[in-house]
């Protein structure tokens, strides 16, 4: 059985460890690090996968960053990271964590969420390509740059950058 629940301090450890053996690496594990130390920290959207209700096997992480527009700066959010331990994924965890990260963020008031991921997969969670929403990024990414509306119409006749905090490394 799969539970989702908010991260706890004594989690860090081990969402560091699902960081690394999902993504073979560190920027993520510092990524994760430098936002939890920064303002753009939302502790109700780092979120842990437990299995049987006590181990930590899914994370995922949602964060605020700025739509820049002509008249205004937008409060958005970054999806990223989202990671399942290697010898569960394909079982739908990051899946639950992603609606679950949805849902939570949608209560909170967010109108909507930025992702830079598989075009072929975050579609299916209803994400776009962020240029048919007039958004650009730092990225030349094409499609893998996406957005989702969390609230219908919420990037209706607005146009601008997407603007990440510099713990992103953009």
């Amino acid at each position: 059985m799969i539970e989702v629940r908010e991260e706890k301090a004594q989690d860090h450890e081990e969402i560091l460890t699902i960081l690394q053996k999902a993504f073979g690496g560190e920027d993520e594990v510092t990524l994760v690090k430098e936002i939890r130390k920064s303002d753009h920290f939302v502790p109700e959207l780092s979120l842990v996968a437990l299995h049987n209700r006590r181990d930590p096997v899914g994370y995922i992480l949602l964060s605020e960053i700025t739509i820049s527009t002509e008249k205004e700066n937008l409060t958005s959010l970054a999806l990223a990271p989202v990671a399942v331990v290697p010898e569960l994924q394909g079982e739908g965890i990051g899946s639950m964590l992603i609606k679950d990260g949805m849902m939570r963020a949608t209560s909170l008031g967010y109108r909507h969420v930025v992702v830079l991921g598989h075009k072929d997969f975050y579609p299916r969670f209803g994400f776009v390509p962020a240029s048919e929403q007039n958004l650009s990024g730092p990225f030349d990414a094409g499609d893998a740059f996406m957005v989702k509306e969390l609230k219908e119409d919420a990037l209706k006749e607005i146009s601008g950058e997407v603007v990440y905090p510099k713990a992103f490394g953009v």
